[in-house]
């Protein structure tokens, strides 16, 4: 989950500016703001592309090329050197080397996590910074900024709101992977960082089985309905007009709601999700007892969820899709077809390396301006350890389409350092 599926799952909407040339709309724009010391990185240079255009994941590449041309088109100065990894780490680290050797000043991709791995080194030794498409925040790391949006990010803004409306009581339901840990950690932190109760999180393998098993767990059902339930099952076992009346009786008892008022579910894969909708209410865990909450990839399957009564009105954090309208327009014009959600991150990327070059170059000091970047995924606020903060919108799934209930912020606070 940490590779390609991580990446291409960072992505879901867009907010554009001026154009940089006429036509071409600029994905991203210095807002105002003081950058913050620090002069590593280059300063001149083409910018480097790495992109799978070959093996399994070259149609996702070419994609991914196609809107970086959209923010640096030929021509250009800087220009943009598009070299192929073939998907694989050494490819990338090949295709970098390559591309530093004659003289690009910054690196933008590559797509997945492996890939990554495989340039950082590279990057690290030569002094280049790097805007890798990956949401795998674990190579987060001073001059390395992983594009695709993290678990963290999703996590922070749909607790947060989730909080700010008096559902302090958290508990997770995650995938046992490198996805759901992630989504683990980050619910963890963000419990601690907002002074909640400690959430209560269980994992689960995949099957039907053991889902069940987990739901069962984290809903306490054995101490919170089993022994009523019993009760119902052993009248109607009795047979007779007396016991049918005591079943119909204890059926009007109230099951307590679980020790949880909202629940993160980190499944993305929809059939898991349909057994899940099946699940809850099964052990008693209902809505709107339970607000439930999920990821940024609910963004890409929300249509198809509110078809399950349990996810109408579950909510999740992602960037406003109304705020691609710029970007879609010009990449239907161009190429003939409505670009994928994963194309935002490449034309982000590459126009905040062109509006970089233009700032005073491609180091850390203009990369980190703490006001950020606006661009087609919204905000930005790329900070000194790696890590970026994201304006991100809340959907409620609703039918027909997902509304917004809290919308985008304009501007980000920084926390302190």
């Amino acid at each position: 989950m940490a590779g390609a599926t991580l990446a291409l799952a960072g992505c879901a909407g867009q907010v554009s500016g001026p154009g940089l040339n006429p036509g071409v709309p600029q994905a991203l724009v210095p807002l105002p703001g003081q950058p913050i010391p620090g002069a590593y990185g280059k300063t001149t240079g083409n910018i480097l592309l790495l992109l799978p255009l070959s093996g399994p994941l070259a149609p996702v590449g070419q994609v991914l090329a196609n809107a970086a041309k959209l923010a640096v088109p030929a021509g250009s100065s800087p220009g943009l050197d598009i070299r192929d990894t073939g998907g694989n780490a050494a490819g990338a680290a090949a295709a970098a080397e390559a591309g530093l050797q004659a003289g690009d000043g910054i690196i933008i991709g590559p797509l997945t996590s492996p890939e990554t791995q495989g340039v950082i080194p590279i990057a690290k030794a030569a002094g280049v910074n790097m805007l890798p498409f990956t949401n795998d925040a674990t190579l987060a790391q001073p001059g390395v900024w992983p594009l695709g949006v993290t678990a963290a990010q999703s996590v922070q803004r749909v607790v947060q709101d989730a909080a700010d409306a008096g559902r302090t009581r958290l508990a997770a339901l995650l995938p046992d992977n490198d996805y759901g840990h992630q989504l683990g950690d980050a619910i963890a932190a963000q419990a601690q960082a907002l002074s909640l109760p400690s959430a209560q999180v269980t994992y689960y393998e995949p099957g039907f089985n053991s889902v069940n098993q987990a739901v069962e767990q984290l809903s306490d059902f054995a101490n919170r309905g089993q022994g009523l339930m019993d009760e119902i099952k052993a009248a109607r076992a009795l047979n007779t007009a007396a016991g049918r009346a005591k079943a119909r009786e204890l059926r009007l008892q109230q099951i307590p709601p679980p020790s949880f008022n909202a629940l993160f579910i980190g499944e993305t894969g929809e059939t898991t999700l349909a057994e899940i909708a099946n699940f809850l209410p099964y052990y008693d865990v209902l809505t709107p007892q339970v607000q439930l909450l999920g990821p940024t990839p609910w963004a890409n399957i929300a249509a198809d969820m509110a078809h399950q009564s349990m996810f109408v009105g579950a909510l999740y954090a992602a960037p406003d899709p109304a705020a691609a309208q710029s970007f879609d327009a010009s990449y239907l014009a161009a190429y003939g077809s409505a670009p994928p959600a994963i194309a935002d991150v490449a034309f982000d990327a590459a126009a905040l390396a062109r509006v970089a070059a233009s700032g005073g170059g491609y180091t850390s000091a203009v990369l980190t301006a703490p006001a950020g970047f606006t661009g087609a995924d919204g905000l930005v606020v790329l900070r000194p350890d790696g890590t970026a903060r994201r304006g991100l919108a809340v959907f409620s799934i609703a039918q027909g389409a997902p509304v917004i209930t809290s919308p985008a912020p304009a501007a980000l606070n920084q926390p302190p350092e």
